[in-house]
């Protein structure tokens, strides 16, 4: 599959994986601050997401190969890997699996292990709009509000809508088989799989997705990570404290 990407800045590729139901574009300000560094930094959008192709076919395992064929095909080698939530999981399998590829595996708020089904009602929300009759973005996020309360999770989740034709709008996401797979989101990183190679784990102060007990496990499959919290952050450490999660990133890659 031809991932869609959105490619800026010259130097060491550096190759950016988004999180659940969201794309590339929204790493684009920290992306560019990375490229400033002297990097040349891929934002992917994984299939089902984004721009990329839609296939009925969603896992990690081929989210990996995905990957995998796009550094192929770009003969992308020696890699800083950075994934968030979703992409974070794609990013640890891809790191176990192909070694050689990357240099550096950046993992933002995700663990190895199994996390239960938790976007149902985001799910329920986003298969309730109806665009025959929602023709705006204001009425799409009043119909989105009866299911998902945070206005900043709507915002999040209202990037993926677009004029699919004219007047008529539509998700870039592929929604029936986000819903059809959304048990393969939470599965856990199978044990066979481990990386030796330079980790680090960014976990957000107010996030629970990866906790104190937590530490034991990752260091078995990733021996060599360092783990470091972003204050002032909860899931989405990269938007919530920039400037923090950007330094931390920098300093691993710098040492």
């Amino acid at each position: 599959m031809k991932l869609h990407a959105n490619v800026f800045g010259e130097g060491k590729p550096f190759i950016i994986l988004h999180g659940f139901l969201g794309m590339g574009d929204n790493w684009k300000t920290l992306g560019k601050k990375i490229a400033d560094r002297g990097f040349q930094v891929h934002l992917l959008d994984q299939r089902n997401h984004g721009r990329s192709p839609h296939s009925s076919d969603f896992s990690y395992e081929i989210m990996a190969e995905d990957l995998l064929e796009y550094c192929s095909a770009n003969n992308l080698t020696d890699i800083c890997l950075l994934g968030h939530s979703m992409g974070g999981k794609t990013a640890m399998l891809f790191a176990s699996k192909y070694p050689d590829k990357l240099s550096y595996l950046i993992v933002a708020d995700i663990g190895p292990k199994y996390y239960p089904l938790h976007h149902q009602d985001i799910l329920d929300g986003l298969s309730a709009l109806d665009f025959d009759s929602v023709s705006s973005r204001s009425e799409a996020d009043k119909e989105l509000s009866e299911y998902v309360a945070e206005s900043g999770v709507r915002m999040f989740l209202l990037k993926n809508l677009y004029w699919k034709e004219k007047e008529k709008l539509g998700l870039r996401i592929h929604l029936e088989a986000l819903v059809a797979n959304a048990k393969e989101i939470g599965v856990e990183l199978s044990k066979a799989y481990v990386y030796t190679g330079k980790t680090i784990f960014l976990r957000g102060e107010k996030s629970n997705y990866i906790l104190d007990e937590d530490i034991d496990t990752i260091k078995i499959q990733f021996p060599n990570a360092v783990i470091k919290k972003i204050p002032a952050a909860g899931h989405w450490l990269h938007a919530e404290n920039p400037d923090e999660f950007l330094s931390k990133v920098l300093e691993f890659i710098k040492n």
